[in-house]
């Protein structure tokens, strides 16, 4: 099957140019009808649903995820979001004297970040690195976590995360990283890495929307360590309501209280769709039509801030123009579908999905728009 076969799934495509899927993936046509079977199930089975399927949603979406990321069985469940997921990953650990500190860098994304500092309550001291060079650097045995990204978000820049395992696991150190902005576009294997933690979610790539985010725990941490904040999923026997808490075995442990059905009914629709084409094919179509968008990007003259090494290149590409926040308008205003981000420039996303003509008329767009003066469009008046 052609890439471009798969463009009748998606049901925006056939109206916009879609370049954000680094931001949220479209909406599989699936995902309507995976929901209103989630809708129906609720309807007509009621309570008797938990017991077909809805209790262990958790468990087998997670699975699902987890070959798309390298993992085991049983090592991946799902959550609402990363903060979420992180979260609990913290809710593990103490921050005692002498083992205290979080080395991450500044170029994780903002939710992240504000998680990890607010740990200064609890006593952890939190270390901020420009670039992964100045992390490893900054490792030491008085480091407990090390939260780090595999794509960063404003540039789509692959870190090298191998220097930074080896040099956290040498002290013993645990590594948290956070997939997002790889996860369908970029391989990733967490067993090979032999990654601590992973995060990460369905909004992006994954094209599975928002509300379902993932988290993988390294199968002997997930025997050993006991998370505080819990919930009755990770119980070994929850529906005993035993009035005192029994650590359920493996990753299962990790899960909190009532999952979110619909969300993981509407997720497993791009999933599959990702499974089907394949990562490593995914790959192989981003490689070539980013470097055929920074081409096209260069002839404009316009300032292209991602690397140019392809692999050192996420799925994404970010261009820095004049007036970038006013010719988003007036792309968007076109339906050719891009983002920006402050002190940056402008984020396009191609998927597998998109064509190399959408990539040509979006440069060609965004060329004539900043050649005549981008403008913002006037606030709306009083009615």
């Amino acid at each position: 099957m052609e890439l471009i076969d798969y463009r009748e799934r998606f049901p925006i495509l056939a109206e916009t140019t879609y370049l954000i899927s680094h931001s949220l993936g479209p909406m599989p046509a699936e995902a309507e009808s995976r929901l209103t079977e989630y809708a129906r199930s609720w309807n007509k089975r009621g309570a008797r649903a938990w017991s077909e399927g809805w209790w262990e949603m958790p468990l087998t979406v997670g699975d699902q995820v987890g070959r798309l990321i390298g993992a085991p069985p049983g090592t991946t469940v799902m959550h609402q979001n990363v903060t979420i997921a992180e979260a609990i990953v913290l809710s593990c650990f103490s921050f005692a004297p002498g083992r205290d500190r979080i080395v991450y860098e500044e170029e994780n994304f903002p939710s992240v970040r504000y998680l990890q500092q607010a740990q200064r309550a609890r006593g952890a001291e939190v270390v901020v690195c420009p670039d992964e060079e100045a992390i490893v650097e900054a490792i030491d045995e008085r480091t407990l976590l090390v939260p780090i990204s595999h794509v960063i978000f404003k540039t789509g820049r692959i870190q090298d995360v191998d220097a930074i395992i080896k040099r956290a696991h040498e002290v013993g150190a645990y590594v948290v990283l956070d997939a997002y902005q790889s996860v369908g576009t970029v391989p990733l294997d967490v067993t090979a890495l032999g990654v601590d933690f992973a995060v990460g979610g369905s909004v992006k790539w994954l094209c599975g929307g928002p509300g379902a985010a993932w988290l993988y725990v390294r199968p002997d941490h997930a025997e050993e360590l006991e998370p505080t904040l819990v919930g009755w999923q990770a119980h070994a026997s929850p529906f005993e309501f035993a009035p005192e808490l029994e650590y359920a075995d493996g990753a299962a442990r990790f899960l909190t209280g009532t999952p979110n059905v619909p969300a993981l009914y509407a997720a497993t629709a791009g999933y599959d769709i990702v499974e089907e084409v394949g990562v490593e094919r995914i790959r192989e179509n981003s490689m070539r039509q980013t470097k055929l968008l920074i081409g096209r990007l260069d002839e404009a003259g316009f300032d292209v801030v991602s690397p140019r090494e392809p692999d050192r290149r996420g799925g994404s590409v970010v261009v820095r123009t004049p007036d970038f926040e006013a010719a988003h308008a007036e792309l968007d205003a076109r339906d050719i579908l891009c983002d920006f981000r402050p002190d940056v420039g402008l984020r396009f996303g191609p998927h597998f999905f998109n064509t190399d003509e959408e990539i040509e008329l979006a440069v060609a767009t965004l060329k004539e728009i900043v050649d005549r003066g981008a403008t913002l469009p006037a606030p709306a008046g009083p009615c």
